[in-house]
């Protein structure tokens, strides 16, 4: 008798998204000539830059000829795209990073899932509340869970980020955790992180014996140059640290897929008995089992991001949105919401006071707006809604418009 894994019996029902697409459509379906504004999922709504869509057409041109064809390619990457990353995203600002320590991927969202998968089953893991689902709920998968009770899983310690604290954890005395998810800029609140608080993460970590995964997908949203864009630049990170990034929001590769993990040869875990042991291998051996390798046009229009043309074309794409978080940002202010995000980020955390599923179908019946209900995050999300500013400027202005004759 085949036997279902008991554990998947524990998550919610659907994953969060899929329930707000549910409730979207059933919307549709009994309002079909309301026009809706999606400043929901963060899904990017802008074409490609051009140098990556010409880099994509000879991608695609060499597999049309037998001289350049490619077949399996390595499963950590072509080395000219991992070069490239090494020096442009962190070489380029002191991180001691070389192209052997990138795996390139289909994306931030299976590697920050899979990754669980190297660790115990009884690890100890720590998130922050709210948090991004897939964290937690591919650690229940894996059976390192109890069950959900009041919002949370009982064996998972939820770092609370709440207006008190700015929206950034920090370690405490009494913290016992084996594995830590940090995301900054974060998602769901925008919020960022100093180099002073990330380095009291990295040297609790050091101290404990534990691993930071940091979840750096929104860092080209970042404007502020005194905050660090990547954990690697805090002393001793490369030993307890990995680090994950995606093309998907910097230059709109959410249809394309293609993002990144970065390990050092420094970074160690420990074995049953207590032994250190280098984690890169580990997760190399499970990459190279589990995956086939990012498609070669896919890594050929990721390796454009890099060049001059590409650099300027990505911050131009991340501008237009930080324009349209602005937009959305000043808006909540002018009708008196506290909020957070905006700036360097492209999320916008707003503080309602209301059930945030209530808020949800309050602003989609009344604006026709869709934005993401703060409790879907986790239960420090009670209370607060995430509007995104993936959405052409003419609807986010739209949007806004909508919104603020919904909440005056």
């Amino acid at each position: 008798m085949i036997r279902i894994n008991k554990n998947y019996s524990k998550l919610q029902a659907s994953y969060l998204f899929s329930n707000i697409a549910k409730r979207v459509a059933q919307f549709q379906e009994g309002n079909p000539d309301r026009e809706l504004i999606k400043l929901g999922i963060g899904d990017v709504t802008r074409a490609l830059p051009s140098s990556v869509i010409a880099a994509f057409h000879e991608g695609v041109d060499d597999m049309a000829r037998e001289s350049t064809f490619k077949g399996y390619g390595p499963e950590q990457g072509y080395p000219f795209l991992r070069e490239a990353i090494a020096e442009g995203d962190f070489r380029s600002r002191g991180c001691n990073i070389a192209a052997g320590d990138v795996f390139v991927s289909d994306g931030a969202k299976c590697d920050t899932g899979n990754f669980q998968e190297l660790f115990a089953d009884d690890a100890v893991i720590a998130v922050p509340d709210p948090v991004y689902p897939v964290y937690v709920d591919t650690n229940v998968m894996a059976g390192r869970t109890g069950y959900s009770e009041n919002g949370r899983y009982e064996g998972i310690v939820y770092l609370e980020s709440t207006e008190e604290n700015n929206y950034v954890p920090l370690p405490y005395d009494g913290l016992r955790a084996d594995l830590i998810y940090l995301c900054f800029p974060n998602n769901p609140t925008g919020a960022t992180a100093t180099r002073a608080q990330l380095e009291s993460w990295v040297d609790w970590a050091l101290a404990n014996k534990a691993l930071i995964l940091f979840d750096a997908a929104y860092v080209s949203f970042i404007r502020d140059e005194s905050l660090p864009h990547s954990i690697f630049e805090i002393e001793g990170a490369s030993r307890c640290c990995v680090e994950f990034r995606s093309f998907s929001k910097n230059a709109g590769f959410t249809g394309t897929r293609c993002g990144y993990v970065v390990i050092t040869d420094e970074c160690t875990v420990y074995d049953g008995e207590g032994n250190p042991c280098p984690l890169k291998p580990l997760w190399n051996r499970r990459h190279t089992t589990k995956f086939n390798g990012t498609s070669y046009p896919v890594q050929k229009a990721a390796a454009a991001v890099y060049t001059e043309e590409g650099k300027k074309q990505v911050r131009e794409l991340t501008d237009y949105y930080l324009e349209n978080a602005k937009i959305i940002r000043e808006g909540v202010q002018s009708l008196g919401y506290h909020c957070v995000g905006g700036d360097n980020s492209p999320y916008i955390w707003v503080k309602s006071g209301m059930d945030s599923w209530e808020a949800f179908d309050m602003l989609l019946s009344k604006a026709g707006v869709v934005i993401t209900p703060g409790s879907g995050f986790g239960k420090c999300g009670d209370g607060y809604f995430r509007i995104s500013a993936f959405n052409d400027r003419d609807k986010v202005i739209k949007a806004m418009e909508k919104i603020k004759l919904a909440l005056s």
